[in-house]
């Protein structure tokens, strides 16, 4: 008899808001420690040819390229519209 009321207190208790709160928490705070600190999160070692480099720009200098700006203003692109004077001016 005693059993039965226990198994009834506990599936009533587990049913409580806060008791699922704190199982998905639980959950989640075990997922992201298994993520975070899995084998698979190591630092990557590179190899001196890409390391060498800091900026995608060193590295194409360094290949013999030449980075060059690209053009300030399209030139199909159409003319600022004017705006309206402010509404409510702020007079000291």
């Amino acid at each position: 008899m005693t059993d039965v009321r226990f198994v009834n207190s506990m599936s009533t208790a587990l049913r409580h808001p806060g008791v699922i709160a704190l199982i998905v928490a639980g959950v989640t705070i075990a997922a992201m420690l298994i993520v975070d600190h899995g084998p698979w999160s190591r630092a990557k070692t590179q190899p001196a040819h890409v390391a060498m480099y800091a900026t995608t720009g060193e590295a194409a200098r360094a290949a013999g390229a030449v980075v060059l700006p690209t053009e300030p203003k399209s030139p199909i692109e159409p003319a600022r519209p004017k705006t309206s004077p402010a509404v409510n001016p702020v007079t000291p």
